[in-house]
């Protein structure tokens, strides 16, 4: 089966604008550039991945594209753009241009900005509808603090191709997930959005395990339907918990369970028809 991991990261640190990236992220703080992830990729027979934005500039997007056009793992980069500049539509279009095909999406991110509101104010209207226009994807990096506001931006967005990242963030064993869940069930059923399986092993304790994520897990894939979970690894912020292979194989065992006969939807097809990527084969390979 064809896997793509549809959310991992690149970062290089000399390039200077990754605000939350200090010495005291401990194992983060070092470059992570392809070369480190070139083995788990062919150990664990992932055909592709969606390269996502960690740093809030037009000089990372640029970085990441140029990135993609020298490394065929990786089928497509979600960027980032200010999304409150008057010249917001023609950032996106210029943007899209540069990447000449490979720039799927946009991400702010919305859980560092300090208004909680952010995603709701009429003045981001604009950047919206470009995003629409041109076809990509609105990557939500939210909390469940902004599942709210991600309601009325989607509400006011009919046509937004949407993910909401690593499922809306809950605070797995240290909150109710009674909120966390209303919120999820109500964006999944008033909109077309989908949800990442993804960044989960992140929100738990040091010692995340299998039947800490499955009530999460469950009311996703209950909530989203299997055609509309994406599974990512959110590599290298992955590595503070455990290792790429492992949480594969966790995520596996997720599907299994909730959505089984659906591993090829959710570790493939949603995020090709998502993202619109394209797998690349070779004369070996079957297409």
């Amino acid at each position: 089966m064809t896997r793509i991991d549809a959310h991992q990261h690149y970062w290089k640190l000399a390039r200077g604008d990754y605000g939350w990236l200090k010495p005291e992220a401990a194992a983060l703080y070092r470059d992570y550039l392809p070369a480190d992830l070139d083995s788990a990729l062919s150990d664990c027979s992932i055909a592709g991945t969606v390269l996502v934005q960690a740093a809030p500039s037009e000089d990372e997007t640029c970085f990441m594209l140029d990135l993609a056009t020298r490394q065929r793992s990786i089928l497509g980069v979600v960027g980032w753009v200010d999304f409150e500049s008057r010249a917001a539509g023609k950032r996106i279009a210029a943007l899209k241009t540069r990447g000449d095909g490979l720039l799927k999406g946009l991400r702010p991110m919305v859980q560092d900005i300090e208004d909680a509101a952010w995603l709701a104010r009429e003045s981001l209207d604009a950047a919206f509808e470009a995003i629409i226009e041109e076809g990509l994807v609105f990557d939500a990096l939210v909390t469940p603090l902004h599942l709210g506001v991600l309601e009325q931006r989607l509400e006011r967005h009919p046509d937004l191709k949407c993910v909401v990242d690593h499922g809306g963030k809950p605070s797995i064993g240290t909150a109710p997930l009674d909120t966390w869940a209303a919120h999820m069930k109500r964006i999944a059923s008033g909109s077309s959005a989908f949800c990442k399986l993804s960044g989960l092993v992140t929100q738990c304790n040091p010692t995340a395990t299998l039947d800490a994520l499955d009530p999460y897990a469950s009311r996703l894939f209950e909530y989203f339907g299997p055609d509309r979970i994406i599974w990512g690894s959110d590599w290298p912020v992955l590595n503070l918990r455990m290792s790429y292979r492992d949480w594969l194989e966790m995520a596996i065992e997720l599907v299994q369970r909730h959505a089984p006969g659906a591993s090829e939807a959710v570790f493939s097809r949603n995020a090709q028809l998502l993202y619109g990527l394209e797998l690349t084969t070779t004369e070996d390979e079957p297409a």
